[in-house]
């Protein structure tokens, strides 16, 4: 039987369990959920520095963004301990999704859409229900938040399993399994690995 999760919004009293559950490489690759706030150069550069925790990598960068208090995400806990993140904020809070050749909105400016843009959870909880816990989650706190819809930009893995960097995004069963439907590219959108999917609220 597995333990009871418990979700609660990051704020920064829970930075320190975000930082337990991310460890020295920031989730993946030094990320600290920055892919999606920072341009491509930013992040690079960041990523870079955050191994070494500088003021200026990726990891002060998203405790800077932590500590305006506004929504980020959500992290799971099991026993006390955190043990998952889903990485949720209304879609004007990440520049670089607006900016995509394959995801980006045709709508860019509708201050009503939240993003579902990433998933992280601690290698002995995968396989356990924790990733749809999380986006149930993250619906209904964005719902909380006066979001009119939801977006997620999962892959379509095909069936075949990957390596878990590849669906930090989350999968299209998930999102499908939670309500989601897939949003049909944009006029001139690039194909690509990841597809738009949505739940209106």
């Amino acid at each position: 039987m597995t333990d009871p999760v418990d979700i609660q919004p990051l704020d920064p009293a829970r930075w320190p369990d975000l930082c337990t559950l991310f460890g020295r490489n920031g989730a993946n690759s030094g990320c600290w959920c920055m892919w999606w706030r920072l341009a491509a150069n930013e992040w690079t550069a960041g990523a870079r520095a955050a191994a070494n925790e500088a003021g200026n990598g990726t990891k002060a960068a998203f405790e800077r963004v932590v500590a305006t208090g506004g929504p980020t995400g959500l992290l799971a806990y099991r026993e006390g301990a955190p043990v998952g993140w889903c990485a949720v904020a209304p879609r004007t809070d990440y520049p670089r999704l607006l900016r995509s050749p394959t995801i980006a909105p045709a709508d860019p400016d509708d201050p009503g859409v939240w993003s579902v843009t990433c998933f992280f959870i601690n290698r002995k909880q995968r396989r356990t229900g924790l990733g749809h816990a999380l986006l149930d989650a993250a619906v209904g706190y964005a719902a909380d938040g006066g979001a009119t819809a939801v977006e997620g930009y999962p892959v379509d893995t095909g069936g075949v399993r990957g390596a878990s960097g590849d669906y930090f995004t989350g999968t299209v069963t998930q999102f499908r399994r939670a309500g989601f439907t897939v949003v049909p590219p944009r006029a001139g959108a690039k194909p690509g690995k990841r597809v738009v999917m949505r739940r209106d609220l």
